[in-house]
């Protein structure tokens, strides 16, 4: 039996049309939100630690700052979704979908982006400090300035990336 929680008014469970819905700051620590429709919503700076988004639409979504550490995001939908300074430690970004994804200065350190498709992500400046990026799609993704230190890159598409300043020390 799980406990349906509210948040600014909105109904916090799995499956939940939240579209557009403003949960600025909100704090959703491990929350149920797995194939929630969150599309364009508005998450800046919310708590979303060991949440629970496996399968979440979150297409366009503002998660600028937003605090994602270990949270679960396998085959979410990030597609332009706003997550600069996002903190996503230990994060599980497995088979997620971040086409066009601003992930500007946010922290992947040792989260799991395998077989994640990132092209054309703005991944600038952003610590990937060992990440699982094993088969993970970066076909002209912006890794400028970005910490791959210890990256694991086995069989991952780095096609058209911009790796100009990246640091790739002991990455593999």
């Amino acid at each position: 039996f799980m406990k349906i929680r509210k948040e600014n008014g909105y109904e916090i469970r799995p499956g939940a049309d939240l579209y557009e819905a403003n949960l600025e700051e909100a704090n959703l620590e491990d929350a149920y939100l797995n194939e929630a429709n969150l599309w364009r919503a508005n998450l800046a700076g919310a708590n979303l630690k060991w949440a629970n988004l496996v399968g979440a639409d979150l297409g366009g979504a503002n998660l600028e700052d937003a605090y994602l550490e270990k949270a679960r995001l396998g085959r979410a939908d990030l597609r332009e979704a706003n997550l600069v300074g996002a903190n996503l430690k230990w994060a599980n970004l497995e088979d997620a979908y971040l086409v066009g994804a601003n992930l500007r200065e946010a922290d992947l350190g040792e989260a799991s982006l395998y077989k994640a498709n990132l092209r054309e992500a703005d991944l600038r400046e952003a610590s990937l400090y060992k990440a699982n990026l094993r088969e993970a799609d970066l076909l002209g993704a912006n890794l400028g300035g970005a910490d791959l230190g210890r990256a694991y890159l086995r069989e991952a598409d780095l096609r058209e990336a911009n790796l100009v300043g990246a640091n790739l020390k002991w990455a593999n």
